[in-house]
Parts: C-alpha cells; structure tokens; sequence
C-alpha cells in the first residue's frame, strides 16, 4: 500500500500543447494504477478553477461501470486531443510567505480539506512551475500534509532541470515538417525571392532550431537561423540574405519570434500598434519579428519576399505528432502518481536522455524550487560562430524527438477529440 490514501487533484496550466493532454491521460492511468481507492479530480482552468470549485470527477470520466477498470477508448481520444482539454489560466500566485496573502491559502487549502484532496499534480511551463513551488513553500511553512507535484509541459523547451519537455517533441516535428514543404514550395521558382518564417520562442529558441532538423535526415534545411540566443543585427542580416541570394534564387530563413536587438528591443516591436503588453508573470507579448524583416528585405534589397508566421498550429497540430513524444508524456504523468505515491513532494517531473543512439529516456525528478522562473537556452555549441544557424550537434540532438508518428482517430474526414461537457 502506498501513501496516497485520500483523492488527487490535477491541473493544466500556461500555454496548451499537442501532447498536453497525454500528460493528463498519464496522471490519470497512474491513479487507477497506484491509487484506484481514491479520487482524482481535475480542476476547470487551472488554479482559477479550482479557486472557484470548479471541478470535475476524472476518476468517474475515465473509467468503466466499476469505477476502477480504464476506460480505453475515452482515454486514446483524449490522448491524442491537442491543447489543454481542462482548460488552462495564466494565474500568478501570490508571495506565500506576506501576511496579506494569507487569505489566499486558506481558502485554497479550504477547497481541498472540504474534498479531501491531499495531492497536487500541476501541469504546466515555467509559470506553472512557480505555482507549484510556491504552493509547495506555503504549505511547507504551516506544516499542511499536502504532496505537490509538477508535471512538465511546453513547446517552448525550456525548462531547467530536465532534457526535454512534454509537448516540444510533437511542436518540432511540427516545425520540422512544415519546414521540409515551404522548402519544397519555395524551390519551383527561379525567381529571386526571400521567405521568412517566424516561429514560437520568447526567450529560448529550442523550437526554431528545429526548423534545421532536416539537415541531417535528408539535407534539406533553411538557410539560415535566428535564435533569441545571439543579438540581432540588422546589417548582419542584410550581409547573409545577399549571400545566399548569390548562391541560389530561393532564399528561406528561420527566425524566433523573441530575437532582439543587442539594446534588448524585440526585432518585431517597429511592427506592433500600441506598445507591447505583458501578461501577469511580466512576459512581452512578442509577435511581427518575420513581418519586420520582411519590409526591411523589401526596402533595402528590394527582391521579392514575403514572411510566413507559423503561429498557434505549432502548439496544436494533433496531425503531426510525434510517437515519442506522446509516449514520454504519457510515461511522466504516471510516474508523477508513482513518486507521490512513493513520498516525494515539492518537485517536478524529469525526463533524462540516457542515450541518442539508440534514443533511449528515464523519468526522474528534481526540487522544483531551482527550476521555476529560470530559463534553459540553446547552449552556445548549438549555435554557429556567425549566430545565423545551429550546428550539426544540435539537430542530431533533436532528431530523435520527432521520431513516429501518433495520428489521431478521424471522423468524416476529420481528427476526432475529446471535450468535457
């Protein structure tokens, strides 16, 4: 018998995924597996929900008539359904450590007494991860008997503490892909032309370096790429777009939406109308870093060019997901109802690479209070010396994340997904 003896609560938070929802299936299976004499509930929207007691029975959702038997079918769908299907929130907590914030806690720590929650399994990013050590801190200090867990998730990659994240596997391969056929598309022409393509990373530029993955896997790569690890210069820029015109008419070139001048100004702000807002945690909202370049292009070479941005289909592309990256996120989910059952508490979830080739991973854990609000980049072997590209090393190193595929049922011609009433 283990140590989870009353019910569980999970929630998603930040932005969705493809695999985001695997997670979930995974903390689900894991209960029914460690725990099937207690309940798991999911809260509506993150946090928010819970605060407001909006919740739903997963335990009664996902299994058959004897309340302990998976449900399989709803389980594969939901598996294989993109973005957050409990819905998620961008809630900062509060400092748990000010008496003005005590009230906050209380209330919280009040939902749970009332439903006999005694474990937190948190489904997010780095804001997340706030949440959960923060939570964690809180209930540390007055001695609550509450398990938190953290559950990785995010396109971005860029979490410490752990190789790769939960949901960055199937966004690359997205990328990835979507890559291979705008290189495609863009070859028929002779034409001079330049096409840029702007894709998610604020901080971290893991997701565009995917964008070259191709380069080991049939040498079909973009030109150039432009990640938030290096300052931006323009005149730079201007140099290799006009060398790789001499070279070939077909110029396509990847760039993070988070590349930023050496003073720190987003290359994409001379685009952006009333300023730049920020959400809760403080973070830009970053957008028009292809379309920037591509009036630059247009004024000072003049050629043909057009910028493509890639936007919220690399977060929800349930079409393209990657057969590892679904297995590990279903593999992590559980293994956080393990660990809790075995004790641990105040950590997040990891995946540690135990080999490339073949590829081969372990789920661990570490204290989630080094990872939350820290930032893991692209190291500095990933990228060239002239910051316009990432080196062979790096997309061997990601190669193995897009491997197999996941597809998804399809109804009438479309995926089919799971939704709560």
């Amino acid at each position: 018998m283990g140590l989870i003896k009353a019910n569980a609560i999970v929630g998603q938070s930040g932005g969705p995924t493809a695999a985001i929802n695997a997670t979930l299936c995974g903390v689900i299976r894991g209960m029914l597996e460690y725990a099937s004499d207690c309940r798991l509930y999911g809260m509506r929207n993150g946090i928010e929900g819970c605060m407001e007691e909006r919740m739903v029975d997963l335990t009664d959702l996902f299994t058959l008539e004897d309340g302990k038997t998976p449900d399989e079918a709803a389980l594969n769908l939901l598996t294989h359904t993109p973005a957050a299907a409990l819905g998620s929130c961008r809630k900062k907590l509060p400092d748990p450590n000010l008496p003005e914030n005590e009230a906050f806690y209380e209330k919280l720590l009040g939902i749970f007494k009332k439903n006999r929650i005694e474990t937190f399994f948190y489904i997010g990013g780095n804001d997340s991860m706030d949440t959960v050590a923060k939570l964690s801190a809180y209930t540390r200090r007055i001695g609550y008997p509450l398990t938190v867990i953290g559950v990785p998730k995010t396109i971005d990659n860029d979490l410490e503490g752990t190789d790769h994240t939960p949901g960055f596997g199937s966004a690359a391969k997205f990328v990835a892909t979507t890559m291979q056929e705008i290189l495609q598309d863009c070859a028929v022409y002779t034409v001079p032309a330049v096409t840029i393509v702007e894709i998610m990373g604020r901080d971290a530029g893991w997701l565009t370096a995917s964008s070259a993955i191709g380069r080991v896997v049939n040498g079909l790569a973009p030109d150039y790429v432009y990640l938030p690890e290096r300052s931006f210069s323009m005149d730079a820029f201007m140099e290799d777009v006009r060398a790789a015109l001499a070279r070939h008419p077909n110029v396509v070139i990847a760039v993070s939406e988070g590349i930023r001048f050496a003073d720190g100004t987003p290359v994409g702000a001379s685009v952006q109308s009333g300023g730049q807002a920020t959400d809760v945690f403080g973070h830009s909202a970053l957008a028009g870093a292809g379309k920037a370049l591509e009036f630059a292009v247009k004024d000072q070479i003049g050629c043909k060019v057009r910028s493509v941005e890639l936007n919220l289909p690399q977060r929800c592309g349930a079409h393209l997901l990657s057969a590892v990256d679904i297995e590990e996120s279903l593999r992590v989910g559980a293994a956080a109802v393990k660990a809790a059952d075995a004790g641990v508490s105040e950590v997040m979830m990891t995946i540690n690479r135990a080999s490339t080739a073949p590829y081969a991973s372990e789920i661990g854990h570490s204290p989630v209070e080094a990872i939350a609000n820290q930032v893991r980049r692209v190291p500095d072997d990933f990228i060239n010396a002239e910051a316009n590209n990432v080196t062979d090393e790096c997309c061997r190193y990601l190669a193995p994340l897009i491997v197999g595929e996941a597809t998804p049922d399809y109804v009438g011609g479309l995926p089919a997904f799971y939704t709560f009433d």
